[in-house]
C-alpha cells in the first residue's frame, strides 16, 4: 500500500508554470498564516455544537488545501465538512488532532518550495 504524497507535486509545477514561483510563495505564505487561524475557529465552532461555522471553516480548508495539491489533508477537511453539514458533531476531536497533525507535514512540505 503506498502512502499518498503529502503534496501533489504536478499541481505544484502546473501553478508554477501558470502564475510563477513569486506568486505561489506568497499563495503559500498566505495558507500558512491563514490555516492554523481557520483551524482554531474550527475547533471553538465544535466546541460551541456550532455546526454551520464548523462546515464553512471546513470547507475553506478544504478548498485552499486542494489548491495548492495538499489532497489528502483537504480530503480530511472534507470529511469534517460532511460532518458539519449533516449536524454530527460528537466526537470529531480526534478528527480534529489528526488534522493538525497533517496540517504540520503539509506547512512543512510546502515551505520546502
Amino acid at each position: 500500500m503506498s502512502q499518498e504524497p503529502i503534496i501533489d507535486q504536478k499541481i505544484i509545477d502546473d501553478l508554477i508554470d501558470l502564475m510563477g514561483v513569486d506568486f505561489i510563495r506568497e499563495l503559500v505564505d498566505a495558507f500558512c498564516e491563514e490555516t492554523p487561524q481557520l483551524m482554531t475557529e474550527l475547533r471553538r465552532a465544535l466546541d460551541g455544537s456550532d455546526a454551520n461555522t464548523f462546515r464553512r471553516l471546513a470547507h475553506s480548508i478544504k478548498s485552499s488545501s486542494a489548491s495548492l495539491g495538499a489532497l489528502h489533508f483537504s480530503s480530511l477537511a472534507r470529511e469534517l465538512e460532511s460532518s458539519g453539514k449533516q449536524e454530527q458533531l460528537t466526537g470529531l476531536e480526534p478528527a480534529l488532532d489528526h488534522l493538525q497533525v497533517v496540517y504540520q507535514q503539509v506547512e512543512h512540505a510546502l515551505r520546502q518550495f
